[in-house]
């Protein structure tokens, strides 16, 4: 199955009495790289996100972003300073009595007091809050992995149509290279005709340098190779498994063998050919970096 590299996923519930929302994103890369927003007091949650995803993922930059709201409105305890507050009231109902002030002191005017109030954050259980965050994450990366899977199946038509190209190229290249030889034999027969002046033509010298000539710019060994590795492409694509490297190996093969075909190319109509297989190559090559 092929899975594209990029892709997101996105789930949002409450459990438990929280508000979790959990979205994952992921780009390119050539190894697995992952980061994780998280709010400040859930930090212990990006180890076990990371361990989550790794499960599912080989290869891509993967970020995920959770958001944990507690809807019962309990995860703070507001705390009176009592002994603050006191040494507030002590201290003005002195100033009442040394001035002969109205005492009209009230709760409003203890609420303003500064840091009369302490807001102190619940702990909470870290495995109860994983419990109710894991469902989250696991449904965004079914989404995600759903996502990449559609996309991966996309690639895989791209690519195999790109093979099938790349195969019809090679093909006239194989049938092109006995036509280039015949054609110098032709040429060769005809110069010697000349340089000689219609003297009697050896003939076996002809064939001698024709052979030589084929055997230089002989492409068989090239084409074999390269039909060989486009039928392993075609199997690579099959694999239930991260394909993106095998490929990328197979792709760098294709691409030498094409250099050679073209480093023994004597005709012009072989190297237009050359020059559109390897632009396919290219592409494909572009291609398999969004695979995993």
């Amino acid at each position: 199955m092929v899975k594209s590299m990029t892709g997101f996923g996105r789930s949002h519930q409450v459990v438990d009495g929280r508000e979790i929302l959990v979205e994952i994103k992921a780009v390119n890369h050539r190894y697995f790289e992952f980061a994780a927003r998280v709010p400040r007091t859930y930090g212990y949650l990006e180890e076990k996100l990371k361990s989550l995803t790794a499960g599912q993922v080989s290869r891509g930059k993967i970020e995920i972003n959770v958001s944990i709201y507690t809807t019962s409105g309990q995860d703070e305890d507001v705390v009176i300073n009592r002994s603050l507050v006191k040494g507030y009231l002590d201290a003005l109902r002195g100033i009442q009595d040394e001035f002969g002030l109205t005492d009209d002191l009230s709760l409003s005017v203890a609420a303003r007091f500064p840091d009369a109030f302490n807001i102190h954050k619940i702990i909470e259980d870290e495995n109860v809050v994983w419990e109710a965050v894991k469902p989250v994450a696991e449904e965004a990366l079914q989404k995600f992995s759903q996502m990449r899977v559609h996309e991966g199946e996309n690639l895989k038509e791209d690519l195999l149509g790109k093979i099938q190209e790349m195969e019809e190229i090679i093909e006239k290249i194989e049938i092109r290279s006995p036509l280039v030889v015949q054609s110098y034999r032709t040429r060769l027969y005809e110069r010697l005709k000349e340089v000689l002046e219609d003297k009697n033509i050896e003939e076996q010298r002809v064939l001698t340098e024709a052979a030589l000539f084929a055997e230089k710019i002989a492409v068989d060994e090239e084409t074999v190779r390269l039909h060989s590795h486009m039928q392993q492409f075609r199997e690579i694509l099959q694999l239930d498994e991260p394909i993106g490297r095998k490929l990328d190996f197979l792709v760098q093969e294709m691409n030498r063998e094409t250099n050679t075909i073209g480093s023994k190319a004597s005709d012009l109509d072989t190297t237009k050919m050359v020059i559109d297989l390897k632009a396919l190559i290219e592409k494909v090559r572009e291609q398999i970096q969004n695979i995993e």
